[in-house]
């Protein structure tokens, strides 16, 4: 009985810090999971990470969806850094398997600390009239070396795709921040539904209360996130999306070292 109350609590706990982060922030919802539950519940680290892509697919789907319903979703101008994303990810993450894992990891999380700085720091104000004035052939060039970029970062590292993916949004390709977040939820539902087969095709099933309580926690908080972030102001979201890269990075690199 005292293993499931853990085990709840765990979940509950990363599935809030998943789902957060990605309803806000268009974070990886693997990102948090992974370290949690390999941590504090033993659960292999290959099976926590699958556990993590798959909860990322739902969050991701509902986050797209209520960010679609406020008119932040690009998906036609989207596509082409959606397709580089996923092919250019299979070759980082061929790339991966020549380095260690862990110092990659710890490298890429003091990388975010900088990124949530930038948001803080420097917020993003562009609006949805600048970025359409921009010529559809040089945005989907853009979108494409953009996706060379974050493709690769996703399969190097294993996490962080979705932060880098934002970055590149608002500062390569000129996104407003709402819509930024919107279109870096909806890619990174596919990329994360990609690795969640390909680690249950190698792996098998993980724990399947982990699995179903991890879903159902992520999905719950990333559709409040998205909710409360599409009714925020462009200020506020830039300080909120800092705030939560700068306290999840700082967090995981205490789960994994300290």
């Amino acid at each position: 009985m005292e293993d499931i109350v853990i085990k709840i609590l765990v979940c509950f706990i990363a599935g809030a810090g998943a789902g957060i982060g990605t309803g806000f922030a268009g974070m990886s919802a693997a990102a948090v999971i992974g370290p949690m539950l390999a941590t504090f519940l033993g659960v292999p680290a290959y099976d926590a990470v699958g556990i993590g892509l798959i909860s990322d697919v739902l969050a991701s789907l509902i986050s797209a969806y209520t960010y679609k319903k406020s008119g932040n979703l690009d998906v036609k101008n989207s596509l082409p850094l959606l397709v580089s994303v996923l092919v250019v990810t299979m070759i980082g993450s061929f790339a991966a398997s020549f380095l260690p894992e862990r110092a990659m990891s710890g490298t890429m999380q003091i990388a975010l600390i900088f990124v949530g700085l930038r948001f803080l720091l420097k917020p993003v104000n562009k609006t949805k009239a600048q970025y359409e004035a921009v010529s559809p052939k040089s945005r989907c060039i853009k979108a494409i070396i953009g996706g060379v970029f974050v493709g690769f970062i996703c399969g190097f590292v294993g996490a962080g795709g979705g932060m880098m993916l934002l970055l590149v949004l608002t500062t390569f390709l000129g996104y407003p921040m709402h819509l930024a977040v919107g279109t870096s939820v909806f890619i990174m539902a596919f990329t994360a539904l990609t690795g969640g087969i390909s680690h249950f095709l190698i792996g098998g099933l993980p724990d399947i209360q982990s699995l179903v309580l991890c879903v159902a926690f992520t999905l719950l908080w990333a559709r409040i996130a998205s909710k409360i972030a599409n009714r925020s102001d462009a200020k506020t979201l830039n300080r909120v999306v800092g705030i939560v890269m700068i306290v999840t990075s700082i967090v995981i690199l205490a789960v994994n070292y300290l």
